[in-house]
């Protein structure tokens, strides 16, 4: 029909409906006019529903017109009536799965993508919208840290449909998350056999550069980024990380600024505000710095979820309950021998990447980043202990002890073949440390330690994934850094004294020679000029600290906190609490 017709057709119904107002069909019928003239439909498809309520088509038709007015939760609410009135209804499974997708419920949205395959294996649009559900859910799993499920995800996608941009380029994301830069490369360029002009595809090509210190480089594929799309916010942000910012890069500000005051999608416009943040902290502009880290922090915490504090310092409770003084010096008869793996831990930005880096830049240690293998096993066993449920037995006896020992050593093994010593520097390990320790008795752990108000300051001006929830927010942060240091002096208390090195972060700076030593010795091995050296090693380095751990040290970050001391009273109680801890 062309338009002409359609106005006949609304005329038609109006005429109708003059004389019959409760006719659903009517209303139909003028629904079907109006959307295909451009016109809104939505009361029309709202009265054909109320006037035919045992009518699938009728709901699933008011279902697509919530969906485009932004009303999903309405929308969905359609959508299940109509499978009330016709279970086997395929496209409004495929609709509602849609809608469920942008309501951040993947596994809904692939369930009831699955159930319109099985009544209509010819709809196309499912198996689409299937491989997107399987890519949304891959990208929560990622941002929970679930680094091997998300790829899981993704690859499932890519069965479905084996050209999905988007899942090609997820997946080159975790792959470089996991250090496995091949096979990020590779996805990325098939991403890009897709579409050559992908910017996504492109940021990550920038990112991998970036983690193996060819910060050049990175900075070519965001330029080629910003070449296609002059209003990415991507890559525009992405060229504020790659360097220290200067007066020579007022035009980046410029459009930086301009493209930040449009109305953004909130993920977006929080990528750019925490770039022209540090931009501002590079320059010495403190206050338009906080500014712009403040609203990046506002619009994280609406993108994610709420830090829970009471359910983290319940969370502490229990690990000190379970991992006591009384099971850390239980006697077992399977304990692993190996003094290959050495933890460093600490809270986020505390300097753990500075000395992974150091001690990687000794020629008997490999560097394996941050491996997430413990917080399955910890979560497995503390879940069932908080239970009462005698699984968590399995999992902290002799055996499973054992065999979580084992497992680690083979994950080991495969990353870094013959070195005498691999460094696991998950910061957050600082909460498994029990576990770590009875099964790997032989491990060293280091702890670094640095001033509470820098560290603080510093997680607020950097983004975190979803996992991090209590980096968005000073009163979350205070609490986090509270429980973090509870349960630290807890391992202080009950862990052998040879297990744990404390390098305090400031010490390091300043005596780069005489903490990296200590290091060295406390791990066992003979020292090596190399390790001071370290801003010389080439390795990739995935966190954001990268551009840093390949500068010379700096007293710079020492300190730092005074520039924005104006801004952080809700740090008040951590400023008493670091003076109280001072010699």
């Amino acid at each position: 029909m062309n338009d002409a017709s359609y106005v006949a057709l609304e005329s038609a119904a109006r005429e109708l409906l003059c004389a019959h107002p409760q006719s659903g069909h009517a209303w139909q019928m003028l629904g079907v006019s109006l959307s295909n003239q451009g016109k809104d439909a939505g009361h029309a498809w709202a009265r054909a529903a109320q006037c035919l309520p045992d009518d699938a088509v009728a709901h699933v038709n008011l279902g697509n017109a919530l969906a485009r007015a932004g009303l999903l939760h309405e929308a969905q609410a359609s959508y299940d009536r109509a499978l009330a009135i016709y279970p086997e209804f395929a496209e409004a499974h495929l609709n509602r799965s849609e809608v469920l997708l942008e309501l951040g419920q993947p596994k809904d949205a692939i369930d009831s993508c699955r159930r319109a395959i099985e009544l209509s294996p010819r709809l196309l649009e499912t198996h689409q919208t299937l491989g997107k559900a399987h890519v949304n859910l891959g990208n929560l799993l990622r941002g929970l840290g679930r680094l091997d499920e998300a790829e899981a995800q993704y690859r499932q996608a890519l069965l479905i449909e084996p050209q999905l941009l988007a899942a090609l380029v997820e997946l080159g994301t975790v792959l470089r998350l996991q250090g496995r830069s091949a096979e990020c490369e590779a996805s990325c360029h098939a991403a890009l056999l897709v579409d050559s002009k992908s910017t996504a595809a492109l940021a990550v090509l920038a990112e991998l550069r970036a983690d193996s210190g060819r910060f050049a480089e990175a900075e070519e594929f965001y330029k080629r980024v910003i070449e296609i799309d002059p209003g990415s916010w991507e890559g525009l942000a992405g060229l504020a990380h790659l360097r220290r910012m200067t007066a020579a890069d007022r035009p980046w500000l410029t459009a930086a600024q301009h493209l930040a005051e449009q109305k953004l999608p909130p993920p977006a416009e929080m990528t750019l505000r925490y770039a022209l943040g540090k931009y501002g902290d590079d320059m010495g502009d403190f206050d338009s710095a906080f500014r712009n880290y403040q609203r990046a922090n506002e619009l994280a915490r609406r993108c994610g979820p709420q830090f829970d504090r009471a359910h983290m310092s319940r969370s502490i409770d229990l690990v000190i309950r379970t991992f006591d003084q009384t099971w850390i010096n239980q006697v077992r008869s399977c304990t692993n021998v190996s003094t290959r793996p050495v933890f460093i831990v600490g809270m986020l930005r505390s300097g753990t990447t500075l000395a992974e880096q150091i001690l990687a830049s000794h020629p008997a240690v490999f560097g394996a980043g941050e491996l997430a293998f413990w917080g399955a096993a910890a979560s497995a066993a503390l879940g069932d202990a908080a239970a009462g449920r005698a699984a968590a037995k399995a999992i902290i006896n002799d055996a499973g002890l054992a065999a979580l020992g084992r497992d680690y050593l083979q994950l080991l093994q495969n990353l870094s073949g013959d070195a005498q010593r691999v460094v696991d520097k998950f910061p957050t390990n600082f909460l498994f440390l029990g576990l770590i320790q009875a099964a790997l008795p032989h491990a060293r752990i280091i702890h670094m330690r640095r001033n509470a108000i820098d560290t603080c300051l510093s997680i607020y001006f950097q983004r975190f994934e979803a996992a991090n929830a209590y980096a968005t927010d000073f009163e979350d942060l205070s609490h986090y850094y509270r429980e973090y240091r509870r349960v630290m002096q807890h391992w202080r208390c009950v862990l052998p004294t040879n297990a744990l090195l404390e390098v305090p972060y400031e010490g390091l700076v300043e005596d780069p020679a005489l903490w990296s030593r200590k290091m060295v010795d406390f791990i066992e091995l003979p020292w090596d000029e190399r390790c001071l050296d370290f801003h010389q090693t080439e390795r990739t380095v995935v966190t954001a600290s990268r551009w840093q751990v390949r500068q010379r040290m700096s007293r710079s970050s020492i300190g730092r906190w005074r520039n924005y001391e104006k801004f952080l009273r809700p740090l008040g109680s951590l400023m008493e609490l670091e003076s109280l801890s001072q010699p």
